[in-house]
Order: structure tokens, then C-alpha cells, then sequence
């Protein structure tokens, strides 16, 4: 039986995938289970629909993403810390704070998960950290750990 899964399903395949599933399988599990329906026109035709607002939506979330790329690739960003003897920092700068930072200066909001840093920052100096904004735009920003 064709049906069309409603969630992922191990073994069987990804949302919104159309499968051949057993006809005991999908009466008796998915079905009932509501993890999926049958593949009848009316249901490929939301399908279809579902799969056009998907399509939409990412192609905006990945205009806002160029759109935050511009303003900030190859910036200079200075974070001001406190700082004990030679250049170790009061603590670590973080992905947070620089995405507080950003967000400051540039008015966006930025989520702190996209900023790849290996480990937090411990010394002052300058940093180039790389910011994953959506999966096929990624900006470089430079950032400046000066003392308070």
C-alpha cells in the first residue's frame, strides 16, 4: 500500500517521503497511529502544497540570511573586558556575548549556536570567527578582545 509518512520512520523513510509500505503495517501501525496516510490524489495534492511552502519558506530564510551576511561580513567588533596580569581575561568571552555584541551594533539578532568558536575566548587580541547564518552562508567577522 502507498501511504505518505506524516514523521520519520525508521527502516521506512523521512516525512513526507511516499513509501510502499505492507498493507498489514499500515492498517494495523501507521495508520492507526496516525504516522501516516494514504497516498490518494486529494492527499499528494497537499502534499504537493505542503512541499511549496516548505520550498518558500527556506528560500526567505535564506534571503534574511544573505541579507544579515552583508551587514556583517568582514566587520571589526570590539568586545571591552576585564582583564588580570599579561592578556589572560577575567573569565572567557563567549559565543553569547558576541552574539550580544552584534546584535548591538548592527541591530539584528543573531542566535548564539551559529557562531562557531572551538572553545571560548581567554586572551586578549584579535579573533576571526566564522558565523554559519544558513547552511550555504557562512560570514567572517573579526573580533577585537580589548581591556575595560
Amino acid at each position: 500500500m502507498k501511504v505518505i509518512l506524516l514523521e520519520n520512520i525508521k527502516g521506512l523513510g523521512r516525512e513526507g517521503d511516499v513509501v510502499d509500505a505492507k498493507d498489514g503495517y499500515a492498517n494495523n501501525f501507521l495508520l492507526p497511529k496516525q504516522l501516516a496516510v494514504r497516498a490518494t490524489e486529494e492527499n499528494m495534492a497537499i502534499l504537493e502544497e505542503k512541499a511549496e511552502e516548505r520550498r518558500i519558506q527556506k528560500e526567505k530564510e535564506k534571503q534574511d540570511a544573505q541579507a544579515v551576511f552583508e551587514q556583517i561580513h568582514g566587520k571589526s567588533f570590539e568586545l571591552k573586558v576585564k582583564t588580570g596580569s599579561g592578556d589572560r581575561l577575567f573569565g572567557s568571552v563567549t559565543a553569547k556575548e558576541i552574539a550580544e555584541e552584534i546584535g548591538k551594533q548592527c541591530n539584528i539578532e543573531i542566535d548564539k549556536r551559529k557562531i562557531e568558536l572551538s572553545e571560548n575566548i581567554k586572551e586578549k587580541g584579535e579573533k576571526e570567527i566564522s558565523i554559519k547564518l544558513h547552511p550555504d552562508i557562512t560570514a567572517t567577522v573579526k573580533i577585537i578582545i580589548s581591556a575595560l
